[in-house]
């Protein structure tokens, strides 16, 4: 029995429309709960400093796309911190970090998340999984591949802690001296920021 065309062409753009809703990404809510935070930690010719935003309780939510046919994982969303919010254990050092990040003129430092290699196995133990930034710092924007690391935390829950190591120069900042330039402090940064997530679907 011969099928007409305009049957042919239903049956086609059903088919079609089927197989395009199987392979679109599905979108999962991350909600970031209280209790994270961002550290730098960097060093001088004479010691090393770490300089922490603690407490980061800004309820951000991103959006993480899985089941992408293009294999990452695109993820949309953004931080912005206080960078008047860092505290180095030590007032002078607070306060020179904040001038030299230029916190008057650009009080907030974004992180935008752009994407993860891979879904994380939410069942599963600690994973690490690579996935990239964009770090918005002194008015300057630039893109980071990051190392992630997942941990479970509960049900739909998990911790998750990305490290990458920055530059000052980076963000066409000069590193601070001190004393008639006798103390110096190196270019390189380690980043480190600690979320808590609760998962969304």
């Amino acid at each position: 029995m011969l099928i007409n065309k305009p049957i042919l062409f239903l049956l086609f753009f059903l088919l079609s429309a089927f197989e395009w809703q199987a392979n679109k990404p599905q979108a999962t809510k991350w909600v970031i709960m209280q209790g994270g935070s961002l550290k730098v930690e960097g060093s001088t010719n004479v010691n090393k400093f770490n300089c922490v935003i603690d407490n980061y309780a800004k309820p951000d939510t991103l959006v993480v796309y899985k089941n992408n046919p293009k294999g990452s994982v695109p993820v949309s969303g953004i931080l912005k911190l206080d960078v008047q919010n860092f505290d180095c254990h030590n007032p002078v050092m607070t306060s020179d970090l904040r001038k030299t990040l230029k916190v008057k003129a650009f009080p907030k430092l974004t992180i935008r998340f752009i994407n993860l290699s891979k879904y994380p196995d939410l069942n599963g133990g600690a994973e690490s999984i690579k996935g990239a930034v964009a770090i918005e710092l002194a008015g300057v924007t630039k893109r980071f591949d990051v190392d992630y690391k997942f941990i479970s935390a509960g049900e739909n829950a998990i911790s998750l802690i990305g490290t990458r190591q920055v530059d000052f120069s980076d963000f066409n900042i000069v590193p601070p001296r001190k004393i008639g330039g006798m103390i110096q402090t190196n270019n390189e940064l380690n980043v480190i920021f600690k979320l808590r997530i609760k998962i969304v679907d």
